[in-house]
């Protein structure tokens, strides 16, 4: 028999009673208005009880409760009730996450639990993985940006750290799975304009429908922005789709394809005296080099067939290709970087509801493959044309292999226990191809890394409430590093002492579910990190040269934090207005657990606390109106904590209307309400001897951003 979700299964012993009074009630009706034939003989009519069907973000939301550790899901449709620009908007009130864009453009910083604290906006994102419908985006070399964007989203899935372990997830950051619409949760066709402060531009064109067995959905969008800072101009467009066919009941298969192409200028840092007295202005070296950053055309196709057995087993394969050129400072004057990847990834997933030791039982198996096929970077002096090679470094080969069997066992009826193992194969093979320079340095120029790694998880949750849980986790998570990172495009100094995997023991423990007028989670975590991944001195300055920062194995250290949200209902009238707060907080305490140089210094990079809340009244006609606010702690900005970036509070307000017929929706969105200067992200520096270095990336000042869309 096909165990049901275990998050639901006290749920199912409430609602058995409630199906049971919901007949005899029925019942009672029918049988005092009983059919009588001519014998006399009364016979009752038939009853029947039926359980309405999920929707897929309430099917996402259920697997999501059954993991016992930090995970929550964003609806688009919420996050569409203001500004969608980026995945600041798309990942706010989400604890334990950091999100936060520089310039306006896709290359945004984001952390979970402090993974990738130390790199800045602009870099490919490290420390987490991401997915689009479970398949990999994420490869060996990191994750490219210019494909995490909104468009197309039905609903987005974050699981923190190790709770990730489905989705094989290698990093102290977990995953983020973005879910795409399909032509059976999109039908239809839908127009949305966009626009707003800055010069920010959007239109958004879908269409989806079903056709007998198969279903479609096709998205195509365009965007421009002419930017807050001086020199932040940005441009973008892309399609989105996602086509399915169900051959029979047992076997079923989804194409989807992504494509996009970007352009921006690069953010520029200042320092804390030239934001305060002009944050709309760019640093002397961005003026001059005016960088820039080219996606000449990235393309991400994935397929995923899924086959069920007649014992309700399941068989889950895909397979991605993926596509993405980049053109570093094509424009600027420095020398361009030309930066050519091709990643294929494979997956495999089998999941099995059966009995263990008489108790049941849900096995599943899975791999997992992201692998460098073609990839490299060359830089060229002056024009490219000419063929004046400076530099080139290959990747080619570099790939993580991950292999995961786990299990969750009921073992009564409230108390639930999951077990996991993952074996992960890393290699990094990099060899740099081509210097105009001599290699002087001893170091050399071709690394190769391949090792097997595993990571054990344990963890319970029991049921205090049919929707309250208490859970707790024990785990280990190994985050290898990009192949990028161990070398840029030339001889690096991180072969002084090559690149190893940084790898985290973490105890996680807290709460979640809904009770009454509330529904949120509160989680505990500490996680004791070997060889973390951070930019650190790798060769001490001499009487002839100074010293060289690059990304290095540190030693021991702690990551630990508190993650809450909640979502309160105040009020409810009787004709359905309501009035509700949500809030996000989030303590993050990051650093050396006893450095030689740095002690117990917290790492640079992120704020210690960051809350955000909003207040909102809904009424029933589909009108809305709320006012938000995010604020942050100061922020370390080098490793000897000598420098802070200052807090800051926002203050924002969203309006709109959304057609309870869905034919029309139409929203105002207020950011930054009293233009105050912030920082909204730093660039990690080694240490800044308390000088007021340019290190600081200014956030937007008041923006107001509308949109409407028509449902057709």
């Amino acid at each position: 028999m096909k165990r049901v979700h275990w998050a639901t299964s006290a749920v199912l012993r409430h609602s058995s009673l409630f199906a049971v009074s919901s007949a005899l009630l029925t019942f009672i009706p029918l049988a005092s208005a009983a059919d009588t034939d001519t014998s006399g003989d009364k016979r009752l009519g038939t009853v029947t009880v039926q359980a309405a069907k999920q929707s897929p973000v309430q099917a996402a939301q259920s697997k999501l409760d059954e993991v016992a550790g930090g995970t929550s899901l964003v609806t688009q449709a919420e996050v569409e009730k203001g500004r969608s620009a980026t995945l600041e908007d798309t990942l706010a009130y989400q604890p334990g996450v950091y999100a936060q864009a520089a310039g306006g453009n896709d290359a945004i910083k984001i952390s979970i639990r402090g993974s990738g604290a130390n790199t800045s906006p602009g870099y490919f994102r490290e420390g987490t993985k991401f997915l689009f419908d479970g398949l990999a985006l994420t490869g060996a070399g990191g994750t490219p940006y210019e494909l995490l964007d909104t468009q197309g989203l039905n609903y987005t899935e974050v699981l923190r750290g190790a709770n990730a372990f489905e989705y094989g997830a290698l990093s102290l950051g977990g995953a983020i799975n973005f879910v795409t619409n399909s032509g059976l949760t999109a039908p239809g066709n839908r127009i949305k304009l966009e626009g707003g402060s800055f010069g920010w531009q959007k239109q958004t064109l879908s269409t989806g429908g079903v056709a007998g067995n198969a279903d479609y959905y096709v998205s195509v969008d365009n965007a421009r922005r002419d930017g807050y800072q001086d020199f932040t101009f940005t441009k973008a467009k892309g399609v989105v789709s996602n086509f399915g066919y169900r051959f029979n009941p047992k076997l079923e298969t989804r194409l989807y394809i992504r494509y996009r192409e970007e352009y921006h200028e690069n953010s520029g840092t200042l320092t804390l005296a030239q934001l305060k007295k002009n944050s709309k202005q760019t640093n002397a070296a961005t003026y001059a080099t005016r960088g820039d950053s080219t996606k000449r055309g990235s393309t991400w196709v994935g397929s995923k067939t899924t086959y069920t057995f007649d014992d309700d087993a399941t068989l889950e394969a895909g397979l991605v290709y993926h596509n993405y050129p980049q053109i570093l400072s094509r424009k600027s004057t420095v020398n361009p970087n030309y930066w050519d990847w091709r990643d294929i990834n494979y997956s495999l997933k089998y999941s099995r509801t059966d009995q263990l030791f008489g108790l049941p039982s849900t096995t599943t198996a899975g791999w997992s493959s992201t692998q460098h096929i073609r990839s490299g970077a060359r830089t060229y002096k002056g024009d490219k044309d000419l063929g004046i090679l400076q530099k080139q470094v290959e990747y080619d080969g570099s790939f993580d292999h991950v292999f995961t069997l786990g299990n969750d066992l009921g073992l009564t009826d409230n108390l639930y226990l999951a077990t996991g193992v993952s074996a992960i194969e890393i290699k990094r093979d990099i060899n740099v191809t081509y210097s105009d320079r001599p290699n002087t340095s001893g170091l050399p120029s071709h690394y190769k890394y391949d090792e097997w790694k595993l990571a054990p998880r344990i963890g319970l949750r029991y049921y205090i409430a049919p929707d309250v849980q208490l859970f707790a986790n024990a785990s280990r998570t190994i985050d290898p590093p990009s192949s990028w990172s161990s070398s840029g495009s030339g001889v690096t100094s991180n072969y002084a002492k090559p690149l190893v995997p940084q790898a985290a023991n973490t105890v996680e423990f807290g709460i979640k579910g809904k009770s009454g007028i509330f529904d949120g989670s509160l989680a505990f975590y500490k996680s004791w990190v070997k060889n973390e991944l951070l930019n650190v001195e790798v060769l001490p300055a001499t009487a002839t040269s100074a010293a060289v920062v690059s990304t290095s194995n540190a030693t021991p250290t702690i990551h630990q934090g508190i993650e809450a949200g909640l979502s309160t209902r105040l009020w409810e009238g009787a004709n359905g207005d309501s009035l509700t707060w949500r809030q996000a907080y989030t303590l993050n305490d990051f650093h050396y657990e006893n450095d030689p140089l740095f002690k117990k210094n917290e790492l640079p990079g992120l704020p210690k606390h960051v809350y955000q809340g909003e207040l909102q009244y809904q009424w029933a006609s589909g009108f809305y109106a709320g006012v938000n606010v995010r604020t942050a702690s100061k922020t370390s900005v080098d490793y000897a904590n000598s420098f802070y970036a200052p807090s800051y509070t926002l203050w924002g307000a969203r309006l709109g209307y959304d057609d309870p017929g869905k034919t029309w929706q139409v929203y105002l969105d207020l950011k930054n309400i009293t233009d105050q200067d912030y920082v909204t992200a730093v660039l990690p520096t080694y240490n800044s001897q308390g000088r007021d270095v340019a290190s600081l990336y200014p956030g937007d000042g008041f923006g107001a951003f509308t949109g409407v869309t028509y449902n057709f």
